[in-house]
């Protein structure tokens, strides 16, 4: 269970991650009347418990050469964290997540091209013996920033 504290560390990292100095995590441990260790410490506790997955900049894939492609698929129940957990475990996803669909299961992956995605979706195939998954390539992008604001 989050309390008040690490909400707020959760949204003030969402927020106003300080960029421009060497300490970034001293900078948040000012914010919070906390020191830098203790900053470091709850973020790994939170890494642990799965609250946060990683911590580090978005770059615009496509100027940088990169192919991404949001996918969906459709998982077994029994089967939903097995699956996300194989899908999280490869370098260029983004984003995994369950949604109330009969594609329930979606992810963005980035990869430096369209054949190293079509491996990984064929390796997902292989895997979990899934093979209905939705290709939906970007045509547009609508939204750079999203922040999940944690609720006290």
């Amino acid at each position: 269970m989050l309390d008040k504290e690490r909400k707020e560390m959760l949204n003030l990292l969402q927020t106003e991650f300080p960029l421009n100095t060497t300490k970034p995590f001293l900078e948040i441990a000012y914010k919070l009347n906390l020191n830098e260790k203790e900053v470091i410490d709850r973020i790994d506790n939170l890494k642990a418990e799965g609250y946060i997955r990683r911590i580090g900049g978005i770059f615009d894939s496509k100027k940088l050469g990169y192919y991404s492609l949001l996918c969906a698929i459709k998982v077994p129940k029994e089967k939903i964290m097995e699956v996300a957990n194989f899908i999280s475990n490869y370098r260029g996803v983004t984003h995994n997540y369950e949604r109330n669909n009969d594609y329930n299961l979606w992810f963005t992956v980035t990869a430096v091209s369209k054949e190293e995605i079509k491996k990984f979706l064929e390796g997902i195939k292989i895997h979990t013996g899934i093979k209905d998954i939705l290709e939906l390539p970007c045509i547009d992008v609508f939204k750079i920033k999203a922040t999940f604001h944690v609720k006290e």
